[in-house]
């Protein structure tokens, strides 16, 4: 756990610095309040200032909020009719977005309660994520994302393919697009003995698969959130599903193995963006290169997988398909769904065309004989 030495306000400021965007532990700290204007506010960290808000809670998120209208105003949109390039514009219009906004911090006590007038009780939000014990600083965006991600955990996700909601944790993917949940839903199972499913986040695709009748289902994932998020969804949903925890594949063969990789490669920037970017294509190639050795004969790989990298020049499908052949796959079928979220809509996003091309693909992969 990183820690905040820094002097402010001619005394010295220590505590356990609680961000899990990965930027560093602030150094140049100056304490603000009401009286602080979104003008100065800007100025000061973009001059790489943090800021420890000591004043009222809701004008800490005015002033946030009037922050994040000022970083997008300055920023420039890329433009172009190379996706790869305005692909990679706006990570780095975002990666710049994120690190200014996290410079507006604020106080936690050792219950992990916010030192501010008017502060909401968040301890049992932040404790779910963070253990208490000793005085903090958070960056306020992170703050609220947790508060927001309570919230979805109190209320879930109803998914129809479950008969019923999937409650995500912090930093675990809400299955808010669906589209894929319906793809394993559909695809015809070839058999119903045992089935995997390899980085399970939620759970959501384990318990599709045992909705759908299949005797043994094992759910992995590496990420500790991910497994308790995943037992209890199954758990609520009275689900018999094992939940391990795995580098991929669990021990064993299986007459399907699913597999949902972040879509995306390259570098995660937050906690969710983990579920979006698989740096070098790690999990992808993982799943297709040992695949073959977790299927009884006769079963399939269902590979999960958006064709958005290949819109935006980061993959090819050339490339993907020659992936198959040198993991000794062959395609024994693949069924296909149009994205039906919001910004495959937004013709205002640099990404639209892209977006809007996108087709979510399950691949059904079988050992080549």
């Amino acid at each position: 756990m990183a820690h905040v030495h820094s002097a402010v306000d001619g005394g010295e400021l220590s505590g356990r610095w609680l961000c899990e965007g990965g930027w560093p532990p602030p150094e140049n700290v100056v304490a603000v309040d009401d009286e602080l204007t979104a003008d100065a506010a800007y100025r000061l960290v973009r001059q790489g200032t943090t800021l420890l808000w000591r004043g009222d809670f809701h004008n800490a998120r005015q002033v946030l909020s009037a922050l994040g209208r000022r970083v997008r105003k300055d920023a420039k949109t890329p433009k172009g009719d190379d996706a790869r390039a305005v692909f990679y514009a706006s990570r780095e219009a975002r990666t710049r977005e994120v690190r200014l906004l996290s410079r507006l911090v604020v106080p936690l006590d050792a219950e992990n309660a916010v030192v501010l007038r008017r502060a909401p009780d968040v301890r049992v939000a932040v404790g779910r994520v963070y253990e208490p014990g000793e005085p903090s600083l958070m960056p306020l965006r992170e703050l609220l994302g947790i508060l927001g991600a309570e919230q979805w955990r109190e209320q879930g996700v109803a998914v129809p393919a479950v008969g019923g909601r999937i409650h995500p944790h912090y930093g675990v993917f809400a299955p808010t697009r669906q589209e894929y949940v319906e793809l394993v839903a559909q695809a015809p199972l070839p058999g119903t003995d045992v089935a995997f499913d390899i980085g399970t986040g939620t759970g959501v695709l384990a318990a599709v698969l045992a909705r759908r009748g299949v005797g043994t289902v094992v759910a992995t994932d590496m990420d500790e959130r991910a497994l308790v998020c995943a037992r209890e969804n199954v758990e609520r949903l009275g689900l018999d599903v094992r939940v391990e925890q795995a580098d991929l594949f669990p021990r064993g063969r299986a007459d399907v193995v699913v597999c949902n990789p972040p879509w995306l490669p390259g570098k995660a920037v937050s906690g969710l963006d983990r579920a979006v970017y698989d740096p070098g294509g790690r999990m992808l190639h993982g799943f297709l290169d040992r695949l073959g050795a977790h299927l009884v004969p006769g079963g399939e790989g269902w590979l999960v997988l958006s064709d958005l990298a290949e819109h935006l020049g980061l993959r090819t499908r050339a490339e993907l398909l020659a992936r198959f052949e040198r993991a000794g796959l062959r395609v024994a079928g693949r069924l296909d769904a149009k994205p039906v979220h919001p910004r495959a809509a937004d013709a205002a996003d640099p990404l639209h065309a892209a977006r809007a091309a996108e087709v979510t693909s399950l691949w059904r992969l079988a050992v080549r004989a």
